[in-house]
């Protein structure tokens, strides 16, 4: 085995970095990045950020929230907060929004964001106006909002992505198998976050290293997509900038 392997194939903890210096840059998500770093200077009192599973959007929240002393809560858990405690922080997070949200209770939210001059950065997989909204009041605030969107990784990002996903395992696999992998693979996020956990497993099971010929066995018979991994969330992960 070359130095470029895990030696040994033990289970090792997932540990996701999610600093700034993680984060990934790539023309797919510079305008989302781009407007994280003007906070709290935005458009608007409210962003929404859109993106696919695995796009980072939980990483760039988290930025958000380290850098301007906000607030993160969960969009299915909106109702259990008073907003005028989490507006008081002058930055809030609300992730993973979409159909079935409590609009009352989010419409509060941002009202009571306005109300203290704050920011809201609001994430969610699909546009408000997918999300078959019943509150004109609210439908009026988030079309108000500033939209910025992060797409689906081009070339760059989807070898560094996966290169970091494996970092996370602490799994260090040749550049070469990793640029392999990232032509034939499905160009998505989830694809990433579901081939790397595959490769794992099936490494741990071979008792050896990633390598091309394992690679190419798992792209072979298929993998499943943005699988829910302890200590993983599908949705956070977007890595650093490659240097």
């Amino acid at each position: 085995m070359t130095g470029s392997t895990r030696q040994l194939p033990l289970v090792l903890p997932v540990v996701e970095r999610r600093g700034r210096e993680d984060w990934i840059v790539s023309a797919s998500n510079r305008a989302a990045g781009d407007l994280i770093d003007r906070a709290p200077d935005w458009p608007s009192d409210v962003v929404v950020l859109v993106g696919p599973v695995g796009a980072g959007k939980s990483h760039l929240a988290r930025i958000f929230a380290e850098e301007n002393g906000g607030r993160i809560v969960e969009a299915g858990e909106i109702a259990d907060h008073d907003p005028l405690e989490l507006a008081a922080c002058g930055a809030v997070v609300v992730e993973d929004a979409g159909e079935g949200v409590d609009e009352r209770a989010l419409f509060h939210l941002l009202n009571a964001v306005r109300q203290a001059g704050g920011r809201c950065l609001v994430t969610a997989r699909r546009p408000p106006s997918a999300w078959g909204l019943g509150l004109a009041d609210l439908a009026s605030r988030l079309r108000a909002a500033t939209p910025v969107e992060v797409a689906e990784p081009d070339d760059a990002l989807l070898e560094a992505l996966i290169a970091k996903l494996f970092a996370d395992r602490q799994t260090t696999v040749d550049p070469a198998v990793v640029s392999y992998v990232a032509r034939r693979m499905e160009r998505s996020f989830a694809a990433a976050v579901g081939l790397v956990d595959a490769l794992d497993r099936a490494a741990l099971a071979a008792k050896g290293p990633i390598t091309r010929a394992v690679a190419a066995r798992v792209l072979e018979d298929g993998f499943d997509a943005a699988p829910r991994l302890p200590g993983l969330d599908a949705d956070d992960e977007t890595g650093k900038n490659p240097s």
